[in-house]
């Protein structure tokens, strides 16, 4: 299926809730139905482990060092009661664990920015990143994406109360914050070249500033701006259609790596067997009120 295709799938899946009343709740997400999920996925044989150096590596150690985040709320978000991270992100690389070592636990996390991604996979610090990561070009000049396992777009964040910006094209002047090392200055420079930027090193910054009056508006990827809504502080809400070029997310690894044969292997397998159909519903699905899963990417 063609890129764009998948695209239109996935957003209208979580389109028409982005104002709705689910929003104002702040669905929790389900975690028995989560950490069942896990612990159902597959385990690879000890060949298909031994065919991967990447993976060889990961089994010897005994654990998977994971660059992620843990304040998405939809992808990777730390409960704290028990010390687990869920959502789409942390589901993928518990299931990864699982896969390679018997035990989706045995994750070493590392918590890593925009603007860190490339860099703690340069200087071996983890085995992957999966954290909402776009493959972009630039980015695939220093390391390698396995993947495309999920398909945005981005949207534009303005306070509730907000009646002057409808879209991107209403940002000419006005204060927008974006994340430093992200996609988002290069979305801005295309569509928006006269909004006076402003970059910051988290999303939760960016978020702060808006919900502040800092900014007028906030740019980055759609669904992490889904994400933010999803929490229920109804301060918030999106000016607009998703816009731009489509934006894949990938699993970053080492530059030239096997792993990524190996990654992609297990996210077919995950896609056929529906436990990627499932994880969505979990994560992403139940919490925004959708119950259209998203035809996922088609990987190489």
């Amino acid at each position: 299926m063609a890129i764009q295709s998948i695209l239109k799938s996935t957003v209208a899946a979580l389109a028409f809730v982005a104002s709705g009343s689910l929003f104002a709740q702040g669905k929790p997400i389900d975690a028995a139905a989560f950490d069942a999920l896990v612990a159902q996925g597959p385990v690879a044989s000890a060949a298909t482990i031994r065919s991967s150096t990447w993976a060889s590596k990961i089994k010897q150690a005994g654990t998977l060092r994971l660059g992620g985040t843990q304040t998405s709320n939809l992808f990777s978000q730390l409960n704290e009661k028990d010390g687990k991270m869920r959502g789409f992100d942390a589901g993928l690389a518990q299931l990864i664990a699982r896969y390679i070592l018997g035990n989706g636990a045995k994750v070493q996390f590392t918590q890593v920015t925009s603007s860190t991604r490339e860099q703690v996979l340069i200087n071996d610090q983890v085995d992957m990143v999966l954290a909402t990561y776009s493959i972009t070009p630039a980015r695939a000049e220093k390391v390698s994406f396995a993947g495309p396992y999920y398909t945005s777009q981005a949207g534009v964040l303005v306070k509730a109360n907000n009646n002057t910006i409808h879209s991107y094209k209403d940002l000419a002047g006005k204060k927008v914050a974006t994340q430093a090392g992200s996609t988002g200055p290069a979305i801005l420079a295309q569509f928006a070249p006269k909004a006076v930027v402003q970059e910051f090193q988290t999303h939760q910054e960016a978020l702060d500033a808006l919900r502040q009056g800092r900014v007028d508006a906030y740019v980055t990827d759609y669904t992490l701006l889904l994400n933010a809504l999803s929490l229920g502080t109804g301060d918030a809400k999106l000016a607009g259609a998703p816009f731009g070029a489509p934006d894949p997310y990938g699993v970053g690894l080492p530059k030239g790596s096997d792993g990524v044969a190996f990654v992609n292997a297990f996210l077919k397998k995950l896609e056929a067997d529906g436990t990627w159909a499932k994880l969505w519903t979990i994560s992403i699905g139940q919490r925004t009120g959708s119950t259209a899963v998203p035809v996922p990417p088609v990987i190489p």
